[in-house]
């Protein structure tokens, strides 16, 4: 099987072990089914802006030339901090993407891999997001219904547990062990001041995932493109938005958006 195209995230299917697709070009490769086998990664030397689609030497955030990452909407400093987000109030780089986006209701939730982990997302993307991140178990904390609000809750809570996640830890399956999730949400409620409490999910579901991995690495190192434009290994599992190949080699495929690579298998 080849497939030639640029990288972007992958997408995900929430069917435990969780499903993993990479668009190639015309190609919608279902890339469970590689894990165990040797396949090649081979980049072209070519960069492709996610947004406007022009060839650009170096990528910006995930895969953009200087002036969309500079500009986009999607790279506001509001994505990162959404304490800052004002699409309530009709403000932001493109009012009409924030009105889609984030005047719409948000999750604060708990992700658990090596440690538990403090998040903001929109409602679309559970679980979407704890997949994004590796997570093994996620619970919804509270609904709020725009994104503003719920970044001041995760202001709170960050006070008292990470908002981080340890690629490494989550690629070498650390996880915590010995943590209820559902007593961690009744902690993390009580952490909050009274005008917030009324935000309390009423969803109580623990959900766990299963990702489609072999074997786990001992050791973890990172791969890039720049120092091995072609990467021939046996792929040995998939977790987050990383490659897993025998040695403890791996690779962050969402970094790498906007790279034009040929895939072997």
């Amino acid at each position: 099987m080849r497939a030639l195209g640029v990288l972007d995230k992958m997408k995900t299917g929430f069917i435990n072990p969780v499903q993993y697709f990479l668009q190639l070009g015309e190609d919608k490769i279902a890339v469970n089914d590689l894990v165990g086998s040797n396949i090649r990664l081979q980049w072209t030397g070519r960069i492709f802006c996610g947004i406007c689609g022009k060839k650009i030497p170096k990528s910006f955030g995930e895969g953009l030339c200087y002036d969309c990452f500079a500009n986009a909407p999607g790279n506001a400093e509001c994505i990162l901090r959404p304490e800052l987000c004002e699409a309530h109030l009709g403000r932001g780089r493109d009012v009409e993407w924030e009105r889609r986006n984030h005047l719409q209701p948000h999750f604060i939730y708990l992700a658990l891999t090596n440690t538990i982990k403090v998040g903001v997302t929109r409602g679309d993307q559970i679980p979407t997001r704890w997949i994004d991140q590796g997570a093994h178990k996620g619970i919804i904390i509270a609904e709020t219904p725009y994104r503003q609000l719920a970044g001041f809750i995760e202001i709170v809570l960050k006070e008292h547990m990470s908002d981080k996640t340890n690629w490494q830890r989550m690629l070498k399956n650390e996880p915590a062990v010995g943590i209820d999730l559902l007593q961690e949400k009744k902690k993390a409620i009580a952490l909050l001041p009274e005008q917030y409490r009324q935000y309390e999910s009423t969803n109580n579901e623990i959900v766990e995932l299963i990702y489609p991995v072999q074997q786990y690495p001992v050791k973890v190192a990172s791969l890039s493109f720049e120092k091995m434009p072609s990467i021939e290994m046996k792929l040995t599992g998939i977790r987050g938005q990383y490659f897993m190949f025998e040695g403890g080699n791996v690779i962050n495929i969402r970094s790498k958006s906007g790279y034009e690579v040929e895939l072997i298998a």
